[in-house]
């Protein structure tokens, strides 16, 4: 099974950047989207086609802000048991639960440049963890998406001219290092323990042009799963977004 998570940054941009072609492309049994910017009202306005796929909508309340969703491609009825939506007006988390795994589709808050939404991030930081633990009693867990957290000095093109900033500020990065001792793993990180790979640059000064990033996009799981996953990599040459995609391969 190929599982893919992107941030889009917006469903209807990224559609007019080649989505599809990179969806025929790519062909993951599981798309995860995240940012996908449109309210059900404007959604229920439009059409769209997914090839193959079903889709799993959680928007948010507020027009053109935050959302996720789900692409599953049909011939995996069968293994679905059910569709779920964290409770949350901003349309951050959805879950997945498999025959065998719970996949979480989760875009994590932003904790701000003035650091406003701090406190904030972090309170829904730990009460998903809290979820998350009560869904890992029952089957693994495989945690996707935006975590918006840079988590070590490796993941991060400047870590000291950045320290202390929004993604990168202790707070931030001590929670990411409380949710892995939680008995989670960082796919890629495990797999690649030296790669250097971003995920998002900024749109400012040509940053993605030079490869001055940030890895704030994680496959994570559950411990008990590591032996599952065959590879885990970033697809850092797909444009259309200011994030790239990221993924696992499932023996």
């Amino acid at each position: 099974m190929k599982i893919i998570s992107w941030n889009i940054n917006g469903i209807r941009a990224v559609i007019k950047k080649g989505f599809l072609e990179f969806l025929k492309k790519e062909n993951p049994d599981i798309l995860c989207l995240q940012e996908i910017k449109i309210d059900d009202n404007a959604r229920n306005k439009e059409e769209f086609d997914f090839l193959d796929y079903d889709e799993f909508w959680n928007s948010a309340k507020r027009p053109g802000y935050s959302g996720t969703m789900m692409l599953i491609k049909n011939s995996l009825e069968d293994q679905v048991v059910s569709k779920k939506i964290y409770t949350h007006d901003e349309g951050r988390v959805q879950i997945l639960e498999m025959k065998k795994f719970f996949l979480v589709n989760v875009y994590f808050p932003n904790s701000k440049d003035d650091l406003s939404r701090l406190d904030y991030k972090i309170k829904f930081n730990d009460k998903l963890l809290s979820h998350i633990k009560t869904l890992d009693k029952k089957k693994s867990v495989v945690v996707c998406g935006d975590y918006n957290v840079a988590h070590q000095e490796i993941d991060i093109a400047r870590p000291k001219e950045n320290e202390g900033l929004s993604g990168f500020t202790h707070e931030e990065r001590n929670w990411m290092t409380k949710f892995l001792k939680n008995g989670f793993i960082d796919t890629f990180r495990y797999l690649n323990p030296k790669k250097i790979q971003y995920s998002w640059w900024s749109f400012r000064a040509g940053a993605r042009v030079r490869n001055v990033g940030w890895r704030i996009d994680y496959f994570c799981v559950s411990k008990k799963f590591i032996k599952n996953i065959k590879n885990a990599y970033i697809l850092d040459k797909v444009m259309g977004s200011d994030h790239a995609p990221i993924g696992i391969d499932l023996f």
